[in-house]
């Protein structure tokens, strides 16, 4: 039998009556997702998803790799299936697993036996293919408390699956059970890293990404796409809305003081968001600000920030040190991408002496003297949006 990829789920088998529901969007994920790779029968039972390739020619590394970054699977394991016999499994586990055994010096063989038909328990199961196996490969000693490697036997309905450990999955819920939100994406380290963990919890994403020419350069927001690119994988398609803030910005320095310039900017990052958050139908926003981290981002900033915006505001890294952030920026692939050092709209019109608490009221009388809705109108008729597809 050709090899196979078994998807754990987690969270989804908590949800009760609405369980179906869950599983069946994650399905659908997973299906969308294998298309690049070829034709799989993909299908659940028993909290687990089965991904068996049809061809010979599916691409099962590049599946593999693809299930480890879809959200709502916590754990992934490449098997192979075997007829539900003793001696059948015990062949295909000293075959399958033959590089893997010969790499190690200790090992022990777990069972688990969901057919409760099979002749044999989990405790028999596991005893006559760790004898079997070290017969068969006599450098080996049993090590039931820290083995080199665990040999997986599974029982189940069609089939015994015999495997290595698992790695770990994505985690989270299926991409579309939250809702969806606008995510302001900017071209450093915290903002992809926010959005990746709204949308681990079920989040559609469209992102909003303000650019300000000739301030900006076009690399600058070619760097932006690529981090979007980079975020794909995990969030499936996204749309990046191109919002033109140069007017805007210059508006600002013009007729506001200096150190309210970065407050009074983000005000209308916000009302922006908010109308691409309108015609999308999302229903909140989503930013990478992290307490203390900058000027900008103390919690008198942050009120004056909301205050401007319709929306609730999710602000998932807020509370991380960069240490963390940094640790997931490597992990999901945009760290590299985001420390390249092109310049983006927050940092071409920086204040040299940032008001750090201000008031609320203070704010709003003091942009007062700009045209607001007159900027944010041309702003957003001007706003353009890239589609970015999985595997484009």
């Amino acid at each position: 039998m050709q090899e196979l990829i078994l998807l754990k789920l987690g969270e989804v088998v908590l949800k009760g009556l609405n369980r179906h529901t869950f599983e069946d969007k994650l399905l659908a994920n997973i299906r969308r997702r294998m298309k690049n790779y070829g034709s799989f029968n993909i299908y659940s039972k028993q909290s687990t998803i089965y991904v068996e390739p049809l061809q010979e020619d599916c691409d099962i590394d590049g599946a593999y790799d693809a299930c480890q970054k879809i959200f709502g699977v916590v754990a992934v394991v490449r098997a192979r299936p075997c007829e539900k016999d003793l001696e059948a499994v015990i062949a295909t586990a000293k075959v399958y697993l033959k590089d893997t055994l010969e790499a190690v010096r200790s090992f022990k063989v777990e069972s688990k036996r969901s057919d409760k038909n099979f002749p044999y328990g989990s405790i028999e199961i596991s005893r006559h293919v760790g004898g079997a196996l070290h017969d068969a490969y006599p450098h080996l000693t049993v090590d039931v408390h820290r083995p080199e490697v665990t040999v997986m036997v599974e029982i189940r309905e069609k089939a015994a699956y015999v495997h290595g450990p698992a790695v770990p999955g994505a985690g989270g819920l299926p991409i579309g059970m939250g809702g969806t939100a606008v995510s302001l994406l900017s071209g450093g380290i915290d903002s992809p890293v926010a959005s990746w963990m709204v949308a681990k919890r079920g989040v559609q994403l469209e992102m909003v990404h303000f650019y300000s020419p000739p301030y900006t350069s076009p690399q600058a927001l070619e760097k932006v796409l690529e981090l979007a690119r980079l975020l794909v994988p995990w969030c499936g398609r996204l749309v990046v809305h191109t919002v033109p803030f140069t007017e805007i910005q210059e508006a600002i320095r013009r007729d506001c003081p200096e150190e309210y310039f970065t407050l009074i900017m983000r005000r209308f990052m916000m009302r922006c968001a908010d109308r691409v958050a309108k015609r999308v139908g999302a229903k909140a926003l989503v930013t990478g600000e992290c307490l203390g981290q900058v000027a900008s981002q103390t919690m008198e900033a942050m009120a004056s920030t909301e205050d401007a915006a319709v929306l609730p505001i999710f602000r998932p890294v807020v509370a991380m040190d960069k240490e963390e952030i940094v640790r997931i920026a490597r992990r999901i692939g945009t760290f590299e991408t985001s420390i390249q050092p092109l310049e983006d709209c927050c940092t071409v019109f920086a204040p040299r002496h940032p008001r750090t608490h201000p008031k609320v009221e203070d704010v709003r009388e003091l942009e007062a003297a700009l045209d607001i809705e007159g900027l944010v109108d041309r702003a957003m008729a001007a706003t353009r949006y890239e589609v970015i597809r999985y595997g484009a």
